[in-house]
C-alpha cells in the first residue's frame, strides 16, 4: 500500500507542542504540518519498497497470466482468475497510494493544515481503506470457493463458472469502494496521520461517533473476512487430509493435484494476511475507542507509534502475496526438494503423485466430452 518513514526523535518532541486545540483557538494562524514539524523528508525507504512490491506483482501476474492460458481446468482457471485479480489489486494498491506517499516526501509538507486535511489526503485516505479491503475480500471468497470445490465438488461445477467469478469480482470492488467512499457523506473522516506522511480514518484527536463508526465498519469487515478465510481454509485442508488418510487405508487415488497446491497457497495467503493486517484492524480500533472515551491523555505518542507500525505491516501484505503465490507452485517445491535431499523426484513421491493424478484427470476429462 505505502512504505512510512518514521520522523525522527526531534519531530516527536516539537509535536507536543501544537496541539489541535491551540491550532482551532481565537487569533492563533494555523501552520502547515511542515512548518509544525521536523520530519524526515528521505523518500529511499519507501522508493525502494515501492519498486520491490511493482516487480513482485508483474512477475506474479506474468506467471499467472500464463498459467491461465495454458489450464483450462474450471476450478483452476477460477482460482487463477481469483489470484490475477488480487494480484492486480495489490499492484494498483502499490502504485496509487505510493506515488502520493513518494510526493509528500518530495515535497516536505502534505499541502494542507493538520486538522483541515486536503483532497490529497482524501484521495490517499481513501485508497488506502479500498486497497485494504480488496485483498482481505478476495481472499476470504478465494478460501471459500475452494471449501466448496473441496467438500461439495458437484456443487461447485453447477454454481462456479467464469461469468459467475466476474460478477463476484466487480461486487467485491464495489463492496470496498463504498466503504471507502463512506467519509465523503458524512460517516467517518479522513486526516493525516504521524509522521504526516499518510493519511488514514481518524482515529486519534477530536474523534466523533461517526468517525468510531467508520472504524469498526472497516475494522469489523477485514477481520470478519479473515475470520472466514481461516475456518474455510481449515475445513478444505482436514479435508484433504482425511482423504489422503482413506486412501492409505482403502488405497483409493489421492487427493487431486491442484486442490492440493490451491489449498497450499491460500492457508500462506490467509497466514501473511493475517500477520500483515490484523495490527492495523486492531490498533484503529484502540485508537479510536480509546480517543473517543477520552482516556487518550500521555497515551497519544504510544498510539501514533502503534498505527505506523500497522500500516508498515499492511504495506508489506501487497510485496508478499505474489511471492506467496510463486514460491508456493508444484514446480518451485519440486526444485526446492531436489535442492535440500539431492534427489530427483521418484516415480512414488508426493510431487510424482501429484503429476500422475492431474495427467489423470486431463484425459478422464477429455474421454469425457467426446
Amino acid at each position: 500500500m505505502l512504505a512510512s518513514q518514521c520522523c525522527n526523535r526531534s519531530a516527536l518532541d516539537v509535536d507536543k507542542a501544537p496541539s489541535n486545540q491551540s491550532l482551532q483557538m481565537p487569533g492563533v494562524v494555523p501552520l502547515p504540518c511542515g512548518e509544525n514539524l521536523n520530519t524526515t523528508t528521505d523518500p529511499t525507504a519507501a522508493g525502494l519498497s515501492m519498486t520491490l512490491g511493482i516487480v513482485s506483482n508483474i512477475i506474479a501476474l506474468i506467471i499467472l497470466a500464463k498459467a491461465y492460458a495454458r489450464l483450462r481446468r474450471r476450478s483452476k482457471a477460477t482460482f487463477l482468475l481469483f489470484a490475477s485479480s488480487l494480484v492486480a489489486t495489490d499492484f494498483a494498491g502499490h502504485v496509487i497510494p505510493g506515488t502520493l506517499v513518494l510526493r509528500l516526501y518530495l515535497s516536505g509538507t502534505p499541502g494542507g493544515l493538520c486538522n483541515q486535511p486536503d483532497g490529497t489526503c482524501h484521495f490517499l485516505g481513501g485508497s488506502m481503506v479500498f486497497f485494504g479491503l480488496c485483498p482481505l475480500f478476495l481472499g476470504c471468497v478465494m478460501a471459500v470457493e475452494r471449501c466448496m470445490g473441496v467438500t461439495r465438488p458437484l456443487l461447485h461445477t453447477r454454481v462456479v463458472c467464469t461469468a459467475h467469478t466476474k460478477m463476484v469480482l466487480v461486487m467485491i470492488w464495489l463492496l470496498a469502494l463504498s466503504v471507502a467512499l463512506l467519509p465523503f457523506f458524512g460517516l467517518g473522516t479522513y486526516t493525516y496521520q504521524f509522521p504526516w506522511t499518510w493519511c488514514f480514518i481518524k482515529v486519534l484527536d477530536n474523534t466523533s461517533i461517526t468517525d468510531v463508526i467508520f472504524v469498526l465498519l472497516f475494522s469489523g469487515l477485514g477481520l470478519a473476512a479473515l475470520a472466514v478465510a481461516l475456518v474455510c481454509n481449515t475445513i478444505s485442508g482436514v479435508t484433504l487430509v482425511i482423504a489422503r488418510l482413506r486412501r492409505k487405508k482403502c488405497h483409493r487415488r489421492s487427493a487431486k493435484s491442484h486442490d492440493i497446491e490451491m489449498v497450499v497457497q491460500l492457508v500462506g495467503i490467509m497466514v501473511t494476511s493475517c500477520i500483515c493486517w490484523s495490527p492495523l484492524l486492531i490498533f484503529g480500533l484502540m485508537s479510536v475507542i480509546r480517543s473517543y472515551s477520552g482516556s487518550m491523555e500521555g497515551d497519544l505518542d504510544t498510539y501514533r507509534t502503534l498505527m505506523v507500525t500497522g500500516v508498515r505491516l499492511a504495506s508489506c501484505n501487497q510485496i508478499l502475496d505474489p511471492w506467496v503465490y510463486i514460491l508456493l507452485r508444484r514446480a518451485v517445491l519440486r526444485k526446492i526438494y531436489h535442492i535440500t535431499t539431492g534427489r530427483n523426484i521418484l516415480r512414488g513421491s508426493t510431487f510424482r503423485r501429484w503429476e500422475i493424478s492431474s495427467i489423470q484427470n486431463s484425459i478422464k476429462n477429455a474421454i469425457n466430452r467426446n
